[in-house]
Parts: structure tokens; C-alpha cells; sequence
């Protein structure tokens, strides 16, 4: 018996429009990221899963508040899905970091993660965690997850037993609300797609009549 499992990134914040690291820093999405946040709220009610999680932080619920309401669910929060800590990252650019930091981080961003930040690799195995616990939970079930750009992009390189440290090279940032979707059979893990979209994107110009995210690979 499957389980699928969809991870959606959380709305636009300010922060990412800027292309700044948010980490564990608590920062409330964007009117773009909240018409986001309607967009999925609409493309859930067709999925229609038996529940639905988010990561603590407030974006993240912001985010699964709307989503819960199309759906008549509660969100239910979980630390193993949080975004992973950036250390002096966050709230700054990777132009604004010392250049021997920076370029420590771009050779390989799990070895060379930032001072005061998460261990990268630990972060991925939380969240690989969360995922089969949440599988076991919901036999043959769907479930509907607002999670974080690194952390997906981690825990797809876990899933496909990639190198944690090529997840900057191999996958590009997940989309604001974008949608990535595993299969959880027995334990076992399957990527179905990565990186899908809801519907229309309100930061490109469509519903909210924002322009287009700046944000890049981070």
C-alpha cells in the first residue's frame, strides 16, 4: 500500500523576493506569497488530502492557513519539516557574506554550511524521517505538506541518493508553492516529480499583478 506525500514550498516572503536566506528566522509571507497561498489553497481542493502538515515557522503556516480552510483540515505543525538553520546567513545575501565564507559554501554547501547554521545532512535525514513516519501514519493515504526550498532540495537528493552537497548544482530552487510529489511504499521512498506548479504564478504577473521573482539559486 502507497502513500503519497506532496511537498509545496511556502508562499513568497519579502526576504526571498530579495534573494536573501530566511532559515529559522520568522518572517511572514508577502501579498504575493499570500495570493500564492490562494492559488494552492484552489489546486488542494482537487488533490484532496487526508491531512495536512506544516513546517512551525510563519511562513510556512501562513502559508497552510488558507489551504486548510479550502479543505476543512488543520494543519498540523512538525519540526522535522522546518526550513534548515543558515547560521549568520540569514536575512543577508550571498554577496553580503565574507568571500571566504561564501566561497567555502559554493564549493560544497554541506561540508562548507555557514558558521552557527544546521548541519545540512542532519536536516535531510529529519526530514526523510518525518517523511516515512507520516507515511506509516496515513496507509494508503494522501497527505499535503508546506515545507521549505533547502529542505526539499536536501531530502530529493536523500530520495535519489544524490551527493547532499550537489543539491545547489543539480537542482534548482523550488518555486514559491512549487509542488514536489514522493510515494512512500513500504518504507521506501519514490520521487514522482519535482518542482510543479499549482497553478497560475502571481509573481509572474498573473493573479496579484506582482513582478517576477528575483530570487535565484541559492
Amino acid at each position: 500500500m502507497s502513500t503519497t506525500i506532496v511537498l509545496a514550498r511556502h508562499g513568497r516572503t519579502a526576504w526571498h523576493a530579495d534573494n536573501r536566506y530566511a532559515g529559522v528566522s520568522d518572517i511572514d509571507i508577502d501579498g504575493v506569497g499570500r495570493a500564492q497561498a490562494l492559488v494552492l489553497a484552489e489546486w488542494a481542493r482537487g488533490y484532496a488530502p487526508d491531512a495536512l502538515y506544516c513546517s512551525p515557522l510563519r511562513r510556512s503556516r501562513q502559508t497552510a492557513a488558507p489551504v486548510g480552510a479550502a479543505l476543512g483540515l488543520e494543519p498540523a505543525a512538525d519540526e522535522r519539516i522546518r526550513e534548515v538553520a543558515f547560521g549568520i546567513a540569514e536575512g543577508r545575501t550571498l554577496a553580503q557574506l565574507a568571500p571566504a565564507v561564501a566561497a567555502r559554501f559554493e564549493a560544497d554547501p554541506v561540508t562548507g554550511y555557514f558558521p552557527q547554521g544546521e548541519d545540512p545532512a542532519a536536516a535531510a535525514e529529519r526530514a526523510r524521517e518525518w517523511v516515512v513516519d507520516t507515511a506509516a501514519a496515513h496507509p494508503g493515504g494522501r497527505v499535503l505538506a508546506i515545507a521549505h526550498n533547502t529542505l526539499m532540495r536536501l531530502l530529493v537528493c536523500r530520495v535519489m541518493l544524490s551527493p547532499l552537497g550537489e543539491y545547489r548544482r543539480l537542482l534548482p530552487k523550488v518555486a514559491s508553492t512549487g509542488l514536489t510529489t514522493l510515494r512512500v511504499t513500504d518504507g521506501r521512498i519514490a520521487l514522482e516529480s519535482y518542482n510543479a506548479t499549482p497553478g497560475p504564478d502571481p509573481a509572474a504577473g498573473g493573479v496579484g499583478g506582482a513582478a517576477a521573482e528575483r530570487e535565484t539559486r541559492r
